[in-house]
């Protein structure tokens, strides 16, 4: 597996990661026999950035993730900022430190790796005390590197303008390619690492799906498809399902006959050189092997590149709902 220097943090971790939202059972039930096998699948496949929250499954992607024998070179972000006791505008030090605490319980450590705010309310990035808070619980020893993660560019430009912040998540693909302009390259001058999350918004580029898909009641694709539970970009990249699996159809046609339509987007994504990993999800553990594969295939020819873009900006971009 190739590595790739997760910014400020001077952690090697590998370009493809693993997004373990699925295993809280928010895409979906999943059992611990399936959530073990992912993890090992993961482990001896060398993915050594493993991407959780303290929300996910109301602890139980951390709670899984702690009970699974890690090598050595893994490391294992969280995030903070969510729960019911600090979102939408009720966060403070001690707030952010009782749920830290608890993220380092479920997953077994003193020190957490990573701790990043997760898509906390614009205003309260604007204030600003959260970043000094965050800088605080370091200097504590309660984590080693904190970053954010974030929904639009505003916010993270925004937290790449404090020292502190050693990554940034972004939701970054071939359905929302805004980053690539400034936030990349800011990213580059301040050494802040990028992890890329919701690689395949959501699935749909895999090529998987169709109109007539359904998803599970507890799955975040059938009751946010339209943002009624939380941002509507956390789900198909706030693309209208129907319109997204025909803009897929359209990509069909721009791939390499070589690649799938998942290892497409994810070698698009990895054609960024300041992105240092994508962590991409899964419901079965024999996914992964086709996600690691994105990472041996042959940069995308520049003209091709130029091509996506385009279509982007004429296609897909005036489709997108919520803010970018």
């Amino acid at each position: 597996m190739k590595t790739r220097r997760l910014g400020k943090t001077g952690y090697l971790v590998s370009e493809i990661g693993l997004g373990c939202w699925q295993l809280g059972g928010d895409f979906g039930p999943v059992g611990d026999e399936m959530a073990s096998s992912i993890l090992d699948h993961a482990a001896s496949a060398g993915i050594t950035f493993w991407d959780s929250a303290d929300v996910y499954g109301g602890g139980l992607s951390e709670s899984r993730i702690g009970a699974h024998t890690k090598g050595p070179n893994v490391h294992v972000a969280t995030k903070v900022g969510r729960s019911g006791a600090l979102f939408p505008d009720t966060y403070s030090k001690q707030g952010l430190r009782e749920s830290l605490e608890g993220s380092a319980r479920r997953l077994g450590v003193r020190t957490l790796d990573l701790a990043q705010l997760h898509c906390v309310p614009t205003q309260v990035l604007r204030d600003g005390a959260i970043f000094g808070w965050m800088d605080e619980l370091r200097t504590e020893g309660l984590v080693r590197h904190w970053g954010a993660s974030v929904e639009t560019i505003e916010e993270g430009l925004i937290c790449l303008e404090q020292p502190g912040c050693a990554t940034l998540q972004i939701i970054f693909n071939l359905f929302r390619q805004d980053a690539a302009e400034a936030l990349l390259p800011k990213a580059a001058e301040r050494d802040v690492g990028i992890i890329v999350r919701l690689p395949l918004a959501s699935g749909l580029l895999s090529g998987k799906y169709d109109k007539d898909t359904r998803f599970d009641e507890t799955d975040h694709r059938n009751y946010n498809r339209d943002g009624a539970a939380f941002s509507v970009g956390e789900t198909f990249s706030g693309i209208p399902f129907d319109r997204g699996v025909e803009l897929v159809q359209e990509l069909r046609g721009l791939a390499p006959e070589s690649m799938s339509m998942s290892q497409f987007a994810l070698r698009w994504i990895l054609d960024h050189p300041q992105v240092s990993t994508v962590i991409a999800g899964v419901s079965k553990p024999e996914q992964i092997a086709d996600n690691i594969e994105a990472s041996e295939r042959r940069s995308l020819f520049p003209a091709l590149m130029g091509q996506l873009g385009e279509w982007y900006r004429n296609e897909v971009k005036p489709e997108i709902r919520g803010a970018v």
